[in-house]
């Protein structure tokens, strides 16, 4: 079993407070505040952000993974997710996950490659945690 270790907090109210999380491993500090989150503002990450980089990765590490074990090994995976939060009935919620992928990879045709893609979206752990959430994937052998 593998144990991974984030944390964070929060100073102050909602809308005037900032944050900090830590990676653990890495020992990463990131910056969190509300206009990064709910409004236009790039100063500082939110958990948004950080889900979008959690399932892009994961996907791209089981796609090469998911690849090779179909004798096509990648050279490269690329990856990239575009995380909506939205105002529902319920308050705020992540409504969508949009992930685009772009492989370089010699001898697969691409529907066999869709294929894989496509098992890899709903297999991956971090694709399996977020199942209350849409996602939808754009993949293109390059």
């Amino acid at each position: 079993m593998s144990k991974h270790y984030a944390s964070a907090n929060w100073e102050g109210n909602l809308v005037k407070g900032k944050g900090k999380y830590t990676l653990k491993t890495s020992g990463y500090v990131g910056s969190l505040k509300y206009s990064s989150r709910f409004e236009d503002d790039k100063s500082a990450s939110s958990p948004e952000e950080l889900i979008g980089a959690a399932l892009s990765s994961c996907f791209s590490m089981a796609l090469a993974h998911g690849l090779d074990q179909a004798g096509n090994t990648p050279e490269k995976v690329e990856t990239s997710a575009v995380v909506t939060l939205t105002s529902t009935d319920n308050g705020f919620g992540i409504t969508e996950i949009l992930l685009k992928t772009s492989v370089w990879v010699k001898g697969l045709d691409d529907k066999k490659f869709q294929e894989i893609a496509a098992k890899t979206k709903t297999g991956c752990p971090v694709s399996k945690a977020l199942t209350g959430t849409t996602i939808n994937l754009e993949a293109v052998m390059v």
